[in-house]
Order: C-alpha cells, then structure tokens, then sequence
C-alpha cells in the first residue's frame, strides 16, 4: 500500500478526536465510581489511617464548608480514571497506528493489555508499599515534635492521587520499550549505552512526579531502576523479529 502523509491540521484533528473520546471514557468511569465514593475514599485513605495501630492519633480534617462533597468528586475521578485505564491506552495506540505496518498493527490488544496491566501494578506497588512506608515516616515526624496530627482531606488525597498516577505511568516502561523495539526506533543497546544517562534522568522525574521529600523519590527511583533493567530485556526480545518482506506501510 502506500504511504500517505498527512498534513499537520489532520494530526491535530486526530489528536482532539482521540483526547474527547478518552475524556469521554473517564466521565463514565467518574459516573459509575461516583455511587461508590465513600467506600474508594475509604479504600484511599487506609494507608494512612491504617498506621494508627502504631500508636499514631491520626485525624482526617475538612476546613470547607462544602469540602466533603468536593472530595467525593475527587475519589469518583481518580476512580474514573483508573476504570478508563484501557480506553485511554487504546486511544493512544489509535493515534499511532496510521503511522504503522500492517503486521504491527496487530499489537493493539497485547499492548492495551498489558499497558493496564503495568498501570495497575505500578499503582498496586504505591499503594501497598510506598503510601504505608512514607506515611510512616511523615507521621514519626510529627511524632519527633510533639504535633498531633490533623490532616486535610484535600490535601492528602491530592498527594496520594499523585502518587498512584505517577507510580502507574512510570510502570509503562517496559511496554513502551518493547513497542519502541518492535517499530526500531531503538534496541537493547541503546538503552545500555544510554544507561549512565538514564540514571540521572529517572532521579530527575522522581523527583518531579513525587512530592518534595527523599523517602518518596527513592521509592519511586528504585523501581524504575529495576523497570529500566527489564525493558533492556524486554527490548532485546522484541528486536529479535523475523526476516519477512511482507511488511507494507499503511495509508
């Protein structure tokens, strides 16, 4: 077939049309997970209130008057979200694929797959190691000053919302990889060559998706460490592609 180049204001048209129809799938996410709000509040906030069995008096506060129902449209968003995960990742790929091969096309449903899959472990390792290890330790230093504290609702689901979406995106790497591998845009070695480089720049967005304290941006560094390891993996086998000529470019 052959390649057809689309202008500029196609892409951005492309672009749009993509961005209303996974905003689209996050207002159905946030309408279902609305009538469930009390009980993912709930479930978002038991790593804090879960360390009280410490011996820590912790206290979820609300300073505004009409605080507790904004947060409840927080809690059903970030549950929209989630729940829109697959959506999302397929409109992503959408939006590439014209620029594919015809037999790379065919990855759209293992890469929305296991791109949910990476999300939502990302964001289960948040959950369940770093929110209860860095709660710990902010709430020890309350302790170290004598303070009780009292935390607005707002605030700390803005911090944990944060936290989740970060972890979840930045466990797309192996995916990402093994997609950039397969079109041949890179390959095992230049992720070792780049390795040295790598390093500084997973320190730099650990620090910039996580709030401003080391425990977090460790927690967060380390695996990406580890994720980078395993996309070098990951892109090694997936630059191992048999020889075929069948490969045409789509229009």
């Amino acid at each position: 077939m052959t390649d057809v180049t689309m202008p500029l204001t196609e892409h951005l048209r492309e672009l749009r049309e993509r961005l209303i129809r996974a905003l689209l799938a996050v207002a159905v996410g946030f309408a279902a997970c609305y009538n469930f709000a009390e009980a993912l509040f709930d479930f978002l906030t038991l790593p804090l209130v879960g360390l009280e069995s410490a011996g820590t008096t912790i206290r979820l506060i609300g300073t505004g008057v009409p605080e507790a129902f904004f947060t409840k449209l927080k809690v059903a968003a970030i549950g929209g979200v989630f729940l829109a995960s697959p959506m999302i990742l397929y409109q992503l790929w959408a939006f590439v694929v014209p620029g594919l091969y015809d037999s790379e096309k065919r990855y759209a449903r293992p890469f929305v797959f296991f791109g949910t899959l990476f999300f939502f472990a990302g964001a289960g390792f948040c959950y369940a190691v770093v929110l209860p290890l860095g709660y710990q330790f902010f709430l020890e230093q309350y302790v170290s000053i004598g303070v009780a504290p009292e935390i607005r609702i707002s605030e700390y689901l803005t911090f944990t919302s944060r936290l989740l979406l970060a972890f979840g995106a930045t466990f797309e790497m192996p995916v990402v990889a093994f997609f950039l591998a397969r079109i041949g845009l890179i390959t095992h070695r230049t992720l070792l060559d780049a390795g040295r480089y790598a390093i500084v720049i997973i320190f730099i967005v650990a620090a910039i998706l996580t709030p401003p304290d080391v425990v977090s941006q460790v927690l967060m560094a380390g695996p990406l460490l580890v994720l980078y390891v395993i996309s070098i993996g990951v892109a090694y086998l997936a630059g191992r592609r048999p020889a075929s000529g069948a490969d045409e470019p789509s229009a």
